[in-house]
């Protein structure tokens, strides 16, 4: 069992930068891919990033290549997004996301835990 929670979201304004951590609680989380996944209003969950269990791969969707990063320290049980050059479309809200190694890390159905959310606002 893997409880995820995630922090650090807020109201900035476009081209700032902010920081999301996911703190994990379970002794299993270092065996685990990590993800960060986005939902705007009206939209359906898409695919942010993610890093496999020895932090050695890391996937990003083309709207965030280059602005976000994802990194993880299995010490702390804990998983980063560092978010640069902030723009009006990444609003939404991020979710941490946990499942077991291999298989298709964008979809959604494929992971098996999930944290609660944190809400991201950028305004123009």
């Amino acid at each position: 069992q893997v409880q995820l929670v995630e922090s650090g979201g807020g109201l900035v304004q476009a081209g700032d930068s902010l920081r999301l951590s996911c703190a994990a609680s379970g002794r299993t989380f270092s065996s685990y891919t990590m993800s960060w996944f986005r939902q705007a209003p009206g939209k359906e969950r898409e695919f942010v990033a993610a890093i496999t269990w020895s932090g050695g791969g890391t996937y990003y969707a083309d709207s965030v290549k280059g602005r976000f990063t994802i990194s993880r320290d299995n010490a702390k049980n804990t998983v980063y997004l560092q978010m640069n050059s902030l723009k009006p479309e990444d609003t939404a809200i991020y979710y941490c996301a946990a499942k077991p190694p291999g298989g298709r890390y964008i979809q959604p159905v494929t992971y098996n835990y999930w944290g609660q959310g944190t809400q991201v606002t950028v305004s123009s």
